[in-house]
């Protein structure tokens, strides 16, 4: 961490420096959980079988928008807001703009691959296509943990939690944008896959100090099954890998 220098740069008024960063660890952990996965059920679509290519691309797809949206949040939340505040934090979000850009570099190249792989599934295509996944997710691992120690702890003492907070904001906002081409349980699956983020005995503590009641209720009755039945057509055949 370079030795933090004078802030500039002022909060909004009524707002304070401070914020509880935790919940990036959690979308960390899915990020990992994703792109350790995919290339596994990538290769294991048998040569031919175009209905499990179809399944899997799917996911892949959605895998693939995931990561562009959460670095294009940070892109318009994020940087502008650290190097202004902290003159200090440059040099390391010069290298996280440098290592979004190299994802989106990668992900430029694999995401042309899903259509032919999934309408044909030849099994050349799917290694190529699995193995540049391979590669992105390393890419994207070693960009992780360096977010986790060289940001995090900067954005924790200088941001505001009202300025953290639209992130998730921003993520909704997409999400609300792109409806009409994601799945309908596209929320469910956020939901679930937060949850299954959560060490197992936190979860239920987590559930409900972070999901508000109604929501809570509706997961409950109708988004579990959702996220449950997404999970057994992921894995038709084994347990679904723990994320933690």
């Amino acid at each position: 961490m370079a030795t933090k220098l004078p802030s500039s740069g002022a909060l909004p008024d009524g707002q304070v420096p401070g914020c509880d960063t935790s919940g990036l660890i959690l979308v960390h952990r899915i990020f990992r959980w994703l792109y350790r996965e995919l290339p596994v059920l990538v290769r294991e679509v048998d040569a031919g079988d175009l209905d499990r290519a179809a399944v899997v691309g799917d996911y892949a797809k959605l895998d693939f928008f995931a990561l562009h949206m959460h670095h294009e949040t940070e892109d318009t939340v994020l940087w502008d807001r650290l190097t202004t505040r902290d003159p200090a934090c440059v040099e390391h979000v010069d290298q996280m703009r440098a290592q979004h850009a190299a994802v989106g570099a990668q992900l430029a190249s694999i995401e042309p691959q899903l259509a032919p792989w999934v309408a044909s599934a030849d099994a050349t295509l799917r290694e190529s296509f699995a193995a540049d996944i391979e590669a992105l997710r390393d890419t994207l691992f070693a960009h992780l943990g360096q977010e986790e120690d060289e940001i995090m702890p900067v954005a924790g003492a200088v941001l505001s939690q009202q300025e953290w907070d639209e992130m998730e904001e921003h993520t909704r906002a997409e999400l609300i944008a792109h409806r009409k081409e994601l799945p309908k349980d596209v929320m469910s699956l956020q939901l679930g896959l937060l949850l299954a983020s959560v060490p197992e005995a936190e979860r239920d503590e987590w559930f409900r100090a972070n999901v508000p009641a109604p929501i809570r209720l509706l997961y409950l009755l109708l988004m579990k099954r959702r996220y449950d039945r997404a999970m057994r057509e992921l894995y038709p055949d084994r347990p679904v890998p723990a994320m933690v």
